[in-house]
């Protein structure tokens, strides 16, 4: 549509014709910023030691008790790092303000529930 060829009549067709290229635009826009999955690589053992700072022995306690994320193929294990670091994360110890804020966010809400 030339932009030439727009008149009171035709308004209703541009508009729509331009919400129709800015949905394309949009769609381009948004397929060139994702940037494509990374391809994930397993790691050997060695380096889930470095990563986790533990020696063999306590991996391998570890993977026995289905504590730490691993995958087996054989009899190697494999790990991902994001998921080390995920299980590092989750160990994490609450400072004595988080824990006071939650014990005065909980009060706060069961004096809410007894009115």
């Amino acid at each position: 549509m030339n932009a030439n060829e727009i008149t009171f009549d035709s308004l209703p067709q541009a508009v729509a014709y331009l919400v129709d290229e800015v949905a394309a635009i949009k769609l381009l826009v948004e397929n060139h910023q994702t940037p494509p999955p990374e391809k994930r690589m397993p790691i050997g053992i060695d380096d889930a030691c470095r990563i986790i700072g533990k020696a063999k022995p306590t991996i391998y306690a570890l993977v026995r008790n289905r504590l730490l994320p691993c995958y087996k193929n054989g009899k190697k294990l494999y790990f991902f790092e994001d998921e080390l670091l995920d299980w590092i994360s989750k160990g994490k110890k609450k400072t004595l303000l988080e824990i006071n804020t939650e014990v005065e966010a909980d009060y706060k809400h069961a004096k809410g529930i007894r009115r």
